[in-house]
């Protein structure tokens, strides 16, 4: 959701780029010759209305089930004579013929009422009247199956990003009539691992530059103003926010005040703040079927669709409910060939497999009764169907993680060794962590933080001495990971805060073959690729709500599990751990002083010594979940 290039670029997300273009598309030209297009302004029950609108096929001799979308980034073109270029989450599913409704959400463009930055889910209403996005949900549906001619009863919702939480919230209390609903990408716990927090370390860069742009209104409801996106002086990322300073200082760069900003860095702790914009927690007695979608490599909101589908999965739903999970990057699915991602080839069209033998077919079976939906020769719906990096190739489980998962440690060792044996020697590696020197996320320079950043060889990082490496020994034979890795560190710091950043990467063998072609000239041979990489802000071992400050140079526990992955490390590669204390400009500098970050002042920022215990009883140690 944070990342504002991303936003402008893909066309699912922003609905503003689905307008006309000079010369029409072959889509838009079929859409226009095929549907009919209407404008509504759909009541809630508290008299707040709903700009929405709704394209019907002009074939009115059958009843077709409605797709519905909502969003906060406007559902141009507006007026019912402008068409856009794209309907629906594909154009085959436009092709097969559905009602698509859009629909401004409350407080946003053409939509009446006060737009709520991420809002909180009410767990009881005070009234009638009383409303939150589920309601909203609710409402918008049951208007449309009233009113809408030629509509078959049944309903559907999709989104991504943003616009995937929108269609997670109409799972809460569902409208009878939703049959199917696939919130992809979804934002499931903004200060919980996806876009605003990770383990209480700040994701700067994304969220800066998405509030460049993301703005309250200021008035009454109105149509977007013709913008590009905001350029706040960033060619070199890495530069700009070192030169920015202290988080403090991030109202002088933005182009106009934004409170959205302020609002999220006064909750730096996992609060009631945020735990009430915590999805995951509502998804009970869910009834609609379900399609959670995200990507291995989404640098955005990795964790919300696994998140929602494992509280799904918790409470037992009444309808199947399946997991996707591929090799892309945020909302890379929607148009994309999918084949490759940055450096990494992944040896099939991944998208158009997912949009023709996933999608589609999901909602087809679910809303019109045609097909076997999901269901495999065994005739049941799978639990997950996931894309296998490193061996490139899809599964399918009835569980996830796949029941045959069994935890395996790898420990650090002396002398940058990594094994599933632990060592006898206990001792310890050190670094010095300069703030004003921070490891940077890849080593280009660039305008803007890359949605592809878990692609990049780090061998540059590997080679810093703020940097701990430990890699294993050639493998002997394939070991594949299919779950959350999870982090157990024994440390300290000289000083009284410091975070820790653990990435699992896969390095290639030295002979690896290149690319064919190869324009970028990219070495493969000793490739370090990122599998997993997530920050942990130290003073929060102990409790995401009340920090505590680190003892300098005082040994000190700190746990936290990683997203998931799916990825088999080959027999003849090495498994490789890094260690380091920042990843700027996607997590803000750690000050290693105990303070309040967002007002810290440049005078806080400290050299801080830190050390990685290793060996004996208590050493450092990753723990994977590995298939057997």
């Amino acid at each position: 959701m944070r990342s504002p290039a991303l936003l402008f670029a893909i066309v699912f997300c922003c609905a503003a780029i689905r307008g006309d273009a000079e010369k029409p598309s072959p889509q838009a030209v079929y859409i226009r010759a095929h549907y009919t297009k209407y404008d509504y302004r759909i009541p809630m029950r508290d008299g707040v209305k709903l700009f929405t609108s709704v394209y019907i096929p002009k074939d009115g001799t059958h009843a077709y089930p409605i797709l519905l979308e909502r969003t906060p980034y406007s559902i141009e073109p507006y007026g019912i004579d402008n068409y856009p270029r794209e309907l629906g989450p594909s154009d085959l599913l436009a092709k097969e013929g559905f009602v698509f409704a859009y629909q401004d959400v409350r407080g946003r463009y053409l939509s009446e009422g006060v737009f709520i930055e991420i809002p909180p889910h009410k767990t009881q209403l005070k009234g009638p009247t009383d409303t939150d996005e589920s309601t909203d949900s609710y409402d918008t549906i049951d208007w449309l199956v009233r009113n809408v001619p030629n509509n078959n009863g049944r309903v559907g919702i999709w989104g991504i990003s943003y616009d995937g939480l929108f269609a997670a919230f109409s799972l809460i209390h569902a409208h009878p009539a939703l049959k199917a609903v696939s919130p992809q990408a979804p934002v499931g716990d903004m200060a919980g691992g996806d876009d605003a927090y990770h383990n209480g370390a700040f994701y700067l860069a994304a969220n800066f530059g998405f509030y460049t742009f993301f703005q309250p209104r200021t008035g009454d409801p109105a149509r977007p103003v013709p913008s590009s996106e905001s350029d706040y002086g960033a060619l070199d990322e890495y530069d700009f926010y070192l030169r920015m300073g202290p988080l403090v200082n991030g109202d002088r760069y933005l182009p106009h005040a934004n409170p959205y900003w302020d609002e999220e860095l006064a909750h730096t702790r996992y609060d009631d703040y945020w735990r009430s914009r915590g999805l995951a927690q509502y998804m009970q007695n869910v009834t609609p079927a379900t399609l959670f979608v995200g990507g291995w490599f989404d640098a955005q909101d990795l964790a919300g669709p696994l998140k929602l589908y494992r509280a799904t999965e918790q409470d037992r739903p009444k309808a199947p409910d399946t997991l996707v999970m591929g090799p892309w990057q945020h909302g890379g699915w929607a148009e994309d060939d999918g084949d490759k991602l940055g450096n990494l080839r992944f040896g099939s069209k991944t998208a158009e497999y997912f949009r023709e033998q996933i999608e589609q077919p999901f909602f087809v079976q679910n809303l019109k009764g045609k097909g076997d939906g999901l269901k495999g020769p065994d005739g049941r719906v799978p639990k997950a169907i996931v894309f296998e990096t490193g061996a490139d190739q899809w599964r399918r489980f009835d569980a996830w993680p796949p029941g045959s998962v069994v935890a395996r440690n790898l420990y650090f060792d002396a002398d940058g060794k990594l094994s599933f044996e632990k060592p006898a020697q206990s001792g310890y590696d050190e670094y010095l962590s300069d703030p004003r020197k921070p490891v940077p996320v890849t080593p280009e320079i660039g305008p803007g933080m890359p949605d592809d950043y878990m692609t990049r060889d780090q061998r540059f990082a590997s080679e810093r001495p703020d940097v701990l490496a430990y890699r294993t020994e050639p493998l002997d034979h394939d070991i594949t990971v299919a779950g959350p890795p999870s982090a157990s560190l024994r440390v300290s710091t000289s000083g009284t805060d410091s975070d820790f950043v653990v990435k699992l990467i896969d390095v290639y063998p030295s002979d690896y073959p290149n690319p064919v072609p190869n324009p970028g000239n990219i070495a493969m041979g000793g490739y370090q690729q990122l599998v997993r990489g997530e920050p942990f802000r130290g003073k929060f071992r102990n409790s995401m709500e009340k920090p505590e400050p680190f003892q300098p140079d005082q040994p000190a526990r700190i746990e936290f599990v990683m997203p998931d992955v799916l990825h088999t490390f080959r027999s003849g590669h090495r498994i490789m751990v890094q260690i380091q204390s920042s990843w700027f400009p996607m997590v803000d500098r750690n000050p290693q002083r105990f303070v309040e970050i967002p007002s810290a002042k440049p005078g806080d920022f400290q050299n801080a010594t830190e050390r990685v215990y290793r060996g004996g009883a208590e050493g450092s140690q990753l723990r994977l979940p590995v298939m057997e």
